[in-house]
């Protein structure tokens, strides 16, 4: 019998066979991603990011964040990043009948796990799919070396437009008027 020497991809359809509490799945050009659940650490950081951008959207209005949402970006793009923000604007466009995320969220963050296999994931794979998918603002928070990496959209691409450490503040042309000082993200 022939062996093939096809690469399987894998569709949301495919997340369906899932169910493992433990774990979290996503897809990204139909590769098949687990991980498991992520560190306390990582998940008191991707809380305080949410607290403080929840807390400025609704002093503005502005927009909503949320927690580990997922994208459905296609049937072979589907991600779960920590934390994402849409502007009010754009919110009912981005949400399909179910409530999922089908458009970019003007905002993603993801908090770095201590893998080298995750902080590619995140430095390699999630940013170019967010940058094709049209996300303007991309975080990335390092906890181990309290550092947080700014991607920015110019043009047809995110890049990385500044690094910040924790006696930092925090802007972004995204959030007007949002400031916050880094530490408080890692605190």
């Amino acid at each position: 019998m022939p062996v093939s020497s096809e690469t399987v991809r894998w569709t949301i359809a495919d997340l369906e066979l899932f169910d493992d509490p433990n774990n979290s799945y996503e897809i990204i050009d139909g590769q098949l991603i687990v991980t498991r659940a992520p560190h306390w650490q990582h998940q008191e950081i991707s809380g305080n990011v949410y607290m403080v951008l929840k807390t400025w959207s609704r002093q503005t209005g502005l927009g909503r964040a949320a927690i580990a949402p997922g994208i459905i970006f296609s049937d072979i793009n589907s991600v779960i990043p920590d934390v994402a923000w849409v502007s009010q604007q754009r919110l009912d466009a981005c949400l399909d009948d179910s409530g999922h995320l089908t458009a970019a969220p003007d905002l993603v963050v993801e908090v770095l796990s201590n893998s080298k296999r995750d902080r590619l994931r995140d430095y390699e794979l999630k940013l170019k799919l967010y940058s094709s998918e049209g996300v303007l603002e991309y975080w990335i928070l390092d906890r181990y070396k309290q550092e947080l990496k700014v991607y920015r959209r110019e043009g047809s691409q995110l890049s990385l437009s500044e690094t910040l450490f924790s006696r930092d503040s925090l802007t972004s042309p995204i959030l007007p008027e949002f400031s916050c000082l880094v530490s408080d993200l890692f605190d």
